[in-house]
């Protein structure tokens, strides 16, 4: 069981455990959580709920990083491209997540290349692997979304990360 103050992940938001009602509804314990990227929204949880996970570790990040330049991107044509982005971002796995954002970076790069505007699915499937992603990174490496994100692109251009 978690504690009040705790942050984990819900489905694919990062939250924040508010408060813990003990037999809320049905002699239920549920948790009371707040998305980091909605402060507004409030969400009644059951403690048994199967979709709460906890954050990753700086091991695994750093496992995750050092294995970025392994990650393909996807290879579809652009009718397919939105299924494609569709069904990774349902995994949510954090390698799903970089394979949206390697593909939609160097589609977007292509399309900049031949002065052609960024389309707005690539520039929509980007940003939110990116908010997925870096939320979570950032929460455990102490960071804020924009240093996590710097962090992360440096340690990949240098090639590796110290464990």
């Amino acid at each position: 069981m978690y504690n009040i103050g705790d942050y984990v992940v819900y489905l694919k938001d990062v939250c924040k455990i508010l408060d813990i009602k003990k037999k809320y509804m049905n002699d239920t314990d549920y948790y009371i959580l707040s998305p980091v990227n909605d402060n507004s929204l409030k969400l009644n949880i059951p403690v048994n709920n199967h979709s709460i996970r906890n954050l990753i570790t700086i091991e695994k990040i750093n496992e995750i990083i050092n294995n970025i330049l392994n990650i393909k991107t996807i290879e579809c044509d652009d009718k397919n491209i939105e299924q494609e982005y569709k069904k990774l971002l349902n995994n949510a796995s954090w390698e799903d997540l970089i394979t949206i954002i390697k593909t939609t970076y160097k589609r977007n790069q292509a399309r900049l290349d031949n002065k052609k505007k960024i389309s707005d699915k690539d520039k929509n499937y980007f940003e939110l692997a990116e908010i997925y992603l870096y939320t979570e990174f950032s929460i455990v490496l102490n960071m804020s979304f924009e240093e996590t994100k710097e962090y992360i692109i440096k340690k990949v251009e240098e090639g590796v990360v110290n464990e």
